[in-house]
């Protein structure tokens, strides 16, 4: 059980191996050199007004600022609050005042949408740049890095650390309240599971660090256990090579439709990713073809897991010493309890189809100021993920599609990831998401969106004969839209609603287009 702070077992990290590599990059930051600077970064927050429990955003690139700030503001007893750099203006302002934040810390590369935010956040008081010149009246981060903290801020195991807002689905997105417990328990079980050695892993991360999967796993996993980050900052393969190359990365993070771009790599590119050990997939479900093609490739195992953001977020996955079983996501990791449970929160027997459900001590304290929805998110103290799922007889999981995604046509269930399978199955298609339509006789109808190969040209007529031959009949799609592109989130995941946004405005239905 976790009975200290994030910082206060950093700063053990940090005391048991200073010299070690604690970031990778140009020039390599000690365990030594981001102790001393983060509590010094505190220490002038601190000295500006900023208190125990407040709310401090954070709008940063991936990079070794992200991580100093990251640890300062949890140093000096703020709350973070991570901003996705995706997000417009509008819906950064939005999540600043709805969690009454009053500091800002931002990078350079964000000014503009820093401060048009700040138009429509009058509250945040304290702004801070990174990286660069920010604004006129914002402080820089340099004039913060004074002397350190006379003594550290004890901080409680069990106070906030973290908002960390969900991608909603209707409405606005929900700002998950996770505690300094919440994230150490998941990091330390994340470490353990995947046999982490202190002074050896260097764990790369090109996922967002704003998102939960790369905070968790990119930044607090390996701080808290004596290995090195290794930070880059945009989805490039030939970038993302290099890196894995020159700091010798062991462990690599990703989502699949990165892992589809890696293989765009040449042989010659692939032979340099000989040092990494393991990759990990989550964030989406991955396709069990492109998992062995990547694995054939490269020579890696990937080990699938999930979890969402309120739990940590890692929940689950396949453990390195296996077994590992293609289509799950693993049995569930220590200190962790998952079953799958009716619409009544009554727990089903193995391989019976029903949500996913989590507790442990890595879930959520709740929604920031949602009381209700907080509720409706629990059976007791079980989380409901939304994810619909089943259990095998070994205690694997396997998760089918978001609840909310199941596509019901003539009074018969068919699951958007069994067609998406069938559809990637073929060599025209890249890329595939299905998503049902509101249909006056069938109920839903099945409209399926592909993006092709480069290799391949698509004929639709082809894919649905192709559909025909490898699905039930309620599962084929009625139509099949072809697309440059899938609308992705910051971390790749394919964002479904956009896809039915964009189907209801050519239909009529929606006059507005996708929103900011």
């Amino acid at each position: 059980m976790v009975n200290q702070s994030l910082p206060a077992m950093f700063r053990q990290t940090a005391a048991r191996m200073p010299d070690a590599p604690a970031i990778l990059a140009d020039p390599v930051w000690s365990y030594r050199r981001l102790a001393d600077e983060s509590q010094a970064f505190a220490a002038g927050l601190v000295e500006h007004g900023v208190a125990r429990g407040d709310r401090v955003a954070l709008l940063c690139p991936n990079g070794p600022e992200f991580v100093l700030a990251y640890l300062a503001l949890l140093e000096a007893g703020a709350i973070v609050v991570p901003i996705n750099l995706l997000l417009k203006p509008a819906a950064i302002a939005y999540q600043l005042t709805d969690c009454g934040c009053t500091g800002l810390v931002a990078h350079a590369a964000m000014a503009e949408n820093a401060r048009l935010a700040l138009v429509h956040a009058p509250d945040v008081g304290l702004v801070i740049g990174v990286g660069g010149d920010l604004d006129s009246g914002a402080l820089s981060m340099d004039e913060l890095l004074t002397a350190p903290l006379d003594a550290p801020i004890e901080t409680a195991a069990d106070a906030d650390a973290v908002i960390l807002y969900t991608s909603g689905t209707t409405g606005h997105p929900k700002g998950a309240v996770l505690t300094h417990a919440n994230l150490a328990s998941n990091a330390q079980a994340v470490a353990e599971v995947l046999e982490l050695v202190p002074g050896r892993e260097r764990v790369l991360v090109v996922l967002p660090m704003f998102h939960a999967f790369a905070a968790t796993v990119g930044i607090l996993t390996p701080l808290l256990s004596g290995a090195a980050l290794v930070p880059v900052s945009r989805f490039d393969p030939p970038l993302i090579t290099e890196t894995v190359a020159v700091h010798r990365a062991t462990l690599f993070l990703g989502v699949p439709s990165l892992y589809s771009l890696l293989l765009r790599l040449s042989e010659q590119q692939v032979a340099r990713w000989k040092s990494v050990r393991l990759c990990i997939s989550g964030g989406a479900a991955m396709p069990q073809g492109l998992m062995a093609e990547f694995e054939g490739r490269f020579g890696i195992p990937v080990l699938e897991g999930d979890g969402p953001t309120e739990c940590g977020p890692v929940t689950c996955v396949n453990p390195p010493a296996g077994p590992r079983k293609p289509g799950s996501v693993g049995p569930p990791i220590p200190s962790v309890e998952m079953h799958i449970a009716d619409e009544h929160g009554r727990q089903l027997p193995d391989r019976a189809y029903g949500e996913v459900c989590v507790r442990g001590p890595s879930v959520m304290r709740g929604y920031w100021n949602l009381p209700e929805a907080t509720a409706s998110s629990f059976h007791g103290d079980w989380f409901r993920t939304g994810d619909l799922g089943w259990r095998d007889e070994d205690g694997w999981f396997y998760l089918v599609d978001r609840i909310k995604d199941l596509i019901i046509t003539n009074g018969m269930n068919v699951y958007p990831r069994v067609v998406e399978e069938a559809l990637l199955r073929n060599p025209a298609v890249a890329e595939a998401a299905v998503v049902g339509e509101a249909h006056s006789t069938h109920g839903e109808i099945v409209v399926a969106h592909v993006v092709a190969s480069p290799e391949h040209p698509v004929d639709t007529g082809e894919l649905k004969a192709w559909c025909r031959e490898h699905l039930g009949r309620h599962e084929q799609p009625r139509r099949i839209e072809l697309r440059d592109a899938m609308p992705k989130n910051a971390a790749g995941k394919v964002l479904k609603r956009e896809l039915r946004r964009s189907g209801e405005i050519e239909r009529g239905i929606r006059r507005d287009g996708p929103s900011p």
